[in-house]
């Protein structure tokens, strides 16, 4: 969709459609930036929409600056309500599941703690107080093709790493 900005990639690999995404952070529940967001989320959802009908095995990827729930927050009473684990971004993520994309990563693990960022202060990467924001939607015609799913923690651990660290998916 149209934006000044560069917030959504997308390609066709092999029959796939892949489409990167960069979802706005929000800044703070109910602020300028909040609003940004869901109205981003909701463009989004009607551009995947469109593309499902011409390409039904479709991977939606990226930094989704969204919790799905609290199994992907450290310490979800902490985060209740704030930023990255609101009601309507988690309502926003379910409009775009309820398009017939999965969470590739909980195809293959049910349990709590694992996370993709780390905030840099506090040693939260050693202490592991993370939240899983980082995603791989796939959709239920490449559903079948998912062989597995992770979180690659390593690269966290280098010199000058990024707070997030990547999220795998294996295609059959």
């Amino acid at each position: 969709p149209a934006d000044d900005e560069a917030r959504l990639v997308t390609a066709t690999c092999g029959g796939v459609r892949v489409s990167s995404v960069y979802v706005p952070n929000g800044r703070a529940v109910g602020h300028e930036q909040f609003r940004y967001k869901l109205h981003w989320l909701a463009r989004v959802r009607d551009y995947l929409a469109a593309e499902l009908l011409h390409f039904p095995q479709m991977i939606v990827m990226g930094d989704f600056n969204i919790a799905p729930q609290d199994r992907d927050v450290h310490d979800p009473a902490a985060w209740h309500e704030q930023i990255l684990c609101s009601t309507p971004e988690r309502a926003a993520l379910a409009e775009l599941h309820a398009l017939g994309l999965h969470d590739s990563f909980r195809l293959f693990e049910a349990d709590a703690g694992h996370y993709s960022w780390w905030d840099y202060r506090q040693g939260a990467f050693r202490r592991n107080l993370g939240l899983r924001i980082d995603l791989i939607l796939v959709s239920e015609a490449l559903r079948a093709r998912c062989s597995g799913a992770s979180i690659d923690r390593d690269p966290r651990t280098w010199e000058r790493a990024s707070d997030h660290t990547p999220v795998l998916l294996e295609l059959t």
